[in-house]
């Protein structure tokens, strides 16, 4: 098994070499989920010669104890719940849309800072390779694909540097392909497979996004496809 990555850089790298049967395909689309899944999506996009943007998505945090997720929501209006971890704390419907309501908020203001006046790039017809930093209990990225799925892609990929093998093999039913590069057992957390896993920024973000922009609009037989 490989060794820890150094950062989402490298993660990024390492994960684009599973994915090179989507190189220099015209119908692919890259989207991260903000903030930690942009930089290795920003890889995964230049090795594979593809337009690159956000999918926004918000973990519904447990109150007192926000790092446990009770669900999630995404982009389009879709909320999806752990129902074992709401059954299991006797979380009241009242809680959990107070929860969303607050992170609604904040995913509005993401989609402005990140994304600006552009519109959300095409999904429908579209291969599309979902990307974050890593997979531990999935809830935010089974929202993001739940609302991607709403919008009628050809293909939905989901593709993350590194999970935990349960999560992994559940997302097999959920998507039209998994890709996990790498699937340590015991997992733990996310964080314990990078050397640095320091918060991604609002201005790298939007950084990234912007070279990604840059490099793809030098791609003339695809203007139609560039997604920003």
């Amino acid at each position: 098994m490989k060794r820890r990555f150094r950062d989402r850089t490298e993660a990024g790298q390492f994960l684009a070499t599973k994915l090179t049967a989507y190189a220099g395909r015209p119908d692919v689309l890259v989207l991260a989920l903000p903030r930690g899944g942009v930089p290795v999506a920003f890889e995964v996009a230049k090795a594979l010669d593809a337009p690159l943007d956000v999918f926004l998505v918000r973990k519904l945090g447990v109150p007192g104890h926000e790092e446990l997720a009770m669900g999630a929501i995404a982009s389009g209006g879709v909320r999806v719940l752990n129902q074992e971890v709401v059954e299991m704390l006797h979380i009241s419907q009242g809680v959990i849309a107070a929860v969303a309501d607050e992170e609604q908020r904040e995913l509005e203001r993401r989609e402005r800072a990140y994304r600006g006046d552009w519109p959300a790039p095409s999904v429908r017809g579209r291969t599309i390779i979902l990307v974050d930093d890593g997979l531990a209990t999935g809830s935010s990225m089974r929202a993001a694909a739940a609302a991607l799925r709403q919008r009628q892609p050809a293909r939905l990929v989901v593709a993350v540097p590194t999970a935990a093998p349960e999560t992994c093999n559940e997302f097999k039913t959920e998507v039209d392909e998994i890709v996990c590069a790498i699937t340590p057992d015991p997992f733990y957390a996310v964080g314990l497979w990078y050397e640095d896993f320091s918060q991604t920024t609002d201005q790298e973000v939007r950084d990234l996004l912007e070279r990604a922009a840059r490099e793809w609009a030098s791609h003339p037989q695809d203007v139609e496809a560039q997604s920003r």
